[in-house]
């Protein structure tokens, strides 16, 4: 179900007991797995540790790339998976492993196509320091605003996937290094895909790789190559929305009534010609029990309530907080009062 690929590049140090606690966390999941160590032209024994690991632990094996590149070893690594689910995840496991199973269960589900671990959401809980921070937060509002992307935190280093999605989406990803991420997600947002994010704990490893001005070079240089794709349609944007994107919602309509413009109009009028007889009724239920005035501030208040929301959900089509305003009662024309 699961495969967990760990790509590794002069990792020696740290590689053993990452993978011994992963292996120990994962056997505790209702899931079958495997964790791949996706060694990448390391120098320094990685690869021979690695090997030993995989001979010790039924559940881990070694892939072999010659080139270094974290994003071309991660590439490669999802493509030849046989799992369900792609799972990525630093050597470093900076991120706190609770949060595997959250990340999994959407994509277990079919409720998402793809799974991020953020560190700036609310609820996270991170220890980093200041300059990473601010890297971090920029570089994510960079993203927004030249690409236009939404996803909260498109670096860290914890993501899922479903085999058929990535099957799609991998053979389009150029970037063979840190910018893979952003430029996986990106292209997943722009096929509509649907993108769970979950808050993470997060601890900084104040021994990463990570070379920070050289990893920014390549970043903006992978910002422009996508934008340039984007702009002169290189990419096959609309065959992807078509075969793995979701569709839109079918907005619910009455037994009978047209849609677009002539049936909101009938739906309109329908929902003031019903407010109207419920106000009646309300008010005509109250002047028995006390003075016309309180029971017609009464009738108008509950039923311009209930005739917004019904416009809201049933003319208009809005769900939630957000969308467009919702007319006022004094606005409304089939509010009670208007038809007074």
């Amino acid at each position: 179900m699961l495969d967990v690929v760990v790509p590794v590049h002069g990792e020696k140090a740290d590689l053993e007991q990452c993978v011994r606690r992963l292996d120990a966390h994962l056997a505790t999941l209702p899931f079958s797995y495997r964790i791949t160590i996706a060694e990448n032209a390391s120098t320094d024994g990685t690869l021979a540790l690695a090997q030993r690991l995989a001979a010790q632990l039924p559940g881990v094996v070694v892939r072999v790339e010659t080139e270094p590149g974290r994003g071309r070893a991660l590439n490669r690594a999802w493509q030849a998976s046989d799992a369900a689910v792609l799972v990525y995840m630093d050597v470093d496991l900076s991120t706190d492993l609770n949060a595997l199973l959250p990340l999994v269960a959407p994509l277990i589900s079919g409720h998402s196509d793809l799974a991020i671990g953020t560190r700036l959401a609310g609820s996270s809980r991170v220890v980093r320091g200041a300059k990473r921070e601010f890297i971090s937060r920029s570089y994510n509002l960079l993203l927004r605003g030249t690409l236009a992307t939404h996803v909260s935190d498109a670096q860290c280093g914890f993501k899922a996937i479903s085999a058929d999605v990535a099957a799609r989406l991998l053979p389009l990803v150029e970037d063979t290094g840190w910018f893979f991420d952003t430029e996986l997600l990106v292209l997943a947002e722009r096929a509509g895909l649907r993108i769970a994010e979950v808050p993470v704990d997060w601890v900084d490893d104040p021994d990463s790789r990570v070379h920070i001005v050289s990893t920014a070079k390549a970043d903006l240089a992978g910002i422009v190559r996508m934008w340039r794709a984007f702009t002169t349609g290189r990419l096959p944007l609309a065959d992807l929305r078509a075969q793995i994107g979701r569709g839109p919602l079918v907005e619910p309509t009455l037994d009978g009534v047209p849609s677009g413009l002539v049936g909101q109009l009938v739906r309109f009028a329908a929902i003031g010609a019903v407010s109207t007889l419920a106000y009646l009724a309300i008010f005509l239920g109250l002047r028995h029990t006390m003075d016309p005035q309180p029971a017609n501030l009464i009738a108008l208040a509950v039923t311009a309530v209930a005739n917004t929301t019904a416009n809201r959900r049933l003319t208009f089509g809005i769900r939630g907080r957000g969308g467009r305003r919702p007319p006022s009662s004094r606005a409304c024309w089939s509010s009670p009062s208007a038809w007074r």
